[in-house]
């Protein structure tokens, strides 16, 4: 190796994601809640010298935050498949990044399965200001997805 790695093409397309993010989101009913709306807010910026972005996160409802994430985005060569660090308010410690890929202006992650439930995470962007983000489960191992939640986001 020649000096130190430096960030490469894939960690570029993470740049995409980079800026402040706020928008609408609907929750579905779930275990955790009644659903209804929300205002999200991201916070993302690139960071440990271009390899990762950084990923803050707030939820609010009736004006106040009612949950919290942090997140971190990188990319593994050596199984070649982005990665995303999950953790937040609700506690649980992530047994592994999910992982997913770029197709076009979307990038989808899947939880790697715990049994029959799998988790999958979109976010599709719409030109340079507008960013979709939606959450499914599945209990059937992939077969069928329910939607948890949707948002839809203008970068500042």
């Amino acid at each position: 190796m020649n000096g130190m790695p430096k960030p490469d093409e894939h960690h570029a397309k993470l740049h995409r994601l980079a800026g402040t993010w706020t928008g609408e989101e609907k929750m579905n009913p779930s275990p955790w809640g009644p659903g209804g709306t929300a205002v999200g807010r991201y916070q993302c910026r690139m960071d440990v010298d271009g390899f990762f972005l950084i990923q803050d996160y707030v939820q609010q409802k009736d004006g106040q935050p009612n949950y919290r994430g942090h997140g971190i985005f990188g990319w593994d060569g050596e199984r070649k498949t982005f990665t995303w660090y999950w953790v937040d308010s609700m506690g649980q410690v992530p047994a592994a990044p999910s992982r997913g890929q770029w197709n076009g202006d979307t990038l989808v992650f899947e939880h790697e399965p715990m049994g029959e439930r799998r988790g999958r995470y979109t976010f599709e962007l719409s030109g340079d200001t507008t960013l979709l983000f939606r959450i499914e489960n599945s209990q059937d191992g992939g077969q069928s997805w329910q939607t948890f939640m949707e948002g839809r986001y203008r970068k500042a």
